[in-house]
């Protein structure tokens, strides 16, 4: 049986919209089909423009400054990168009922990351640390310093002490908050020191592309600025395990206060987003549960 088509319509963004985007502000593309990708990320619709292009439009005010974020640094960073990043083609603005700027790029060939699609996870997870610290090799003078704009990855954890808490308190009882206070007090005090770096702020599987089994590109940096990286290691419990898991923290080579910080990003989203789905969708919360025990064992092993 076929799969049925990606979903269309969210945020009050549809391809009929972007169509007539695309015609009222470049019509030179505008005989190109219109039609959603197969995975689309939260903060913008993506939609493929023909074989070669795609139109990404953010789905809230509070994503929209990515839209001149990306334009400006990306074209800058990817000649220093070992992998490819999204080349930009052209910045849309607002117009027929949108209201926010937008932007068209060229392809990445490549299928979100996924275990069964890599062949060798050691050599997976060695390519995206070696991109990582090619990343924060790049002069960040006059980078975005993270703030707003990068929801405040990059900043200090302090931003989300209060709603990492909120969550601790709601999940009493049904997990191990003791433990989990521990690593987040534990990331709490160790502060950075370091000059201020390029951080990609969310590298996780549906921003890594995978082709012919190997790390392909990197794709979404809407939450990238410059400014602490621990943010970016956060992956190595998400989807990293085993072997993988050493091979990345070997080549990342950092210092433990870096990986107390980054146990500490990992532990804010699984606890917040645990208690956002413990009660209404079991796989969801299964898997947030399932990061949440990742980054205990490894604080109690390592911390």
């Amino acid at each position: 049986m076929a799969s049925p088509p990606p979903a269309d319509g969210r945020a009050g963004i549809d391809a009929a919209l972007v169509r007539r985007l695309v015609a009222a502000q470049f019509p030179r593309w505008s005989d190109l089909a219109v039609t959603p990708v197969a995975v689309d990320g939260w903060d913008n619709r993506t939609y493929r423009l023909g074989t070669d292009l795609t139109a990404r439009l953010p789905t809230a005010a509070g994503y929209a400054p990515a839209v001149a974020k990306e334009n400006r640094w990306l074209p800058e960073l990817a000649p220093l990168l070992p992998l490819p990043v999204p080349p930009i083609v052209a910045r849309g603005a607002p117009g027929e009922g949108y209201p926010f700027d937008w932007s068209i790029r060229r392809w990445l060939d490549g299928a979100v990351a996924r275990p069964e699609r890599v062949d060798d996870m050691r050599e997976f997870a060695t390519s995206l640390a070696e991109f990582l610290l090619a990343l924060q090799r790049i002069d960040a003078t006059g980078g975005p310093a993270a703030g707003a704009h990068s929801f405040y990855r990059g900043a200090p954890l302090t931003h989300y002490d209060d709603e990492t808490r909120r969550a601790l308190a709601r999940l009493a009882g049904r997990v191990d908050t003791e433990r989990a206070a521990a690593v987040w007090t534990a990331a709490l005090k160790a502060d950075w020191h370091g000059w201020p770096v390029w951080f990609h702020g969310d590298i996780a599987a549906n921003n890594l592309l995978v082709r012919d089994g190997r790390l392909a590109a990197v794709i979404d940096f809407g939450t990238s600025g410059v400014g602490d990286p621990a943010c970016d290691l956060v992956i190595s419990w998400t989807m990293l395990s085993g072997a993988g898991r050493e091979a990345f923290r070997r080549t990342m080579d950092q210092d433990e206060p870096m990986w107390a910080r980054a146990r500490g990003w990992a532990l804010w989203k699984a606890l917040i987003s645990l208690a956002q789905h413990i009660d209404t969708d079991p796989e969801q919360a299964a898997e947030h549960r399932r990061v949440l025990d990742e980054v205990l064992a490894d604080h109690d092993r390592l911390g």
